[in-house]
């Protein structure tokens, strides 16, 4: 039996076997140029001559930050027989009326269920509740199936970092691409 229901705790283990990684065979290319009359970004959707592989490492103090967020109500686990088969680990700012997702992961094993669309949907459902306007995710421009995954839901491009997570990602390196889903 699978349910979903609000986050109260979890291990350090199961973060690992839950939010273990992505593959991917595409990226989508990010070009950027600058001038002083514009600046232009774009994305364009290319096949990887060979196949990005991520795999995810989290330490006690990731687990304490995430674990500090639990209390916030926008925090959901999905169980599967008991088990935590998947995650939404959410942020809630008040000074912009909006949830951050922070983490979201479906453990290997259970993808391709509609675990990860059922989980979102929670999501959504307790911001728009809360009466938060806008969901806000994070990924990378590597992980073109969370990307598809995101705009399957309704959501839409609403940013590009450059340098979110090195001074050196642009161009060849992982590029934060935010989406974001209008709730008002």
């Amino acid at each position: 039996m699978t349910e979903i229901r609000p986050l109260t705790r979890f291990t350090l283990d199961e973060l690992h076997r839950v939010a273990s990684g992505y593959f991917s065979g595409q990226k989508y290319d990010v070009a950027h140029t600058e001038t002083d009359d514009e600046i232009t970004f774009s994305l364009s959707l290319i096949d990887l001559e060979q196949p990005y592989v991520k795999k995810y490492s989290f330490d006690q103090e990731s687990l304490e930050t995430y674990t500090s967020l639990l209390a916030n109500g926008l925090c959901f686990g999905v169980y599967d027989n008991g088990d935590l088969a998947g995650l939404a680990i959410s942020e809630v700012h008040e000074w912009n009326n909006s949830v951050q997702i922070h983490d979201f992961h479906i453990a290997e094993p259970s993808r391709g269920r509609g675990l990860g669309r059922q989980l979102m949907e929670r999501v959504v459902s307790a911001a728009r509740d809360a009466g938060l306007r806008i969901v806000v995710c994070e990924t990378q421009n590597k992980n073109v199936p969370a990307i598809k995954f995101y705009k399957s839901l309704g959501f839409s491009l609403a940013g590009i970092d450059l340098t979110h997570y090195r001074n050196t990602s642009y161009p060849d390196g992982e590029i934060a691409v935010f989406m974001k889903l209008q709730l008002t």
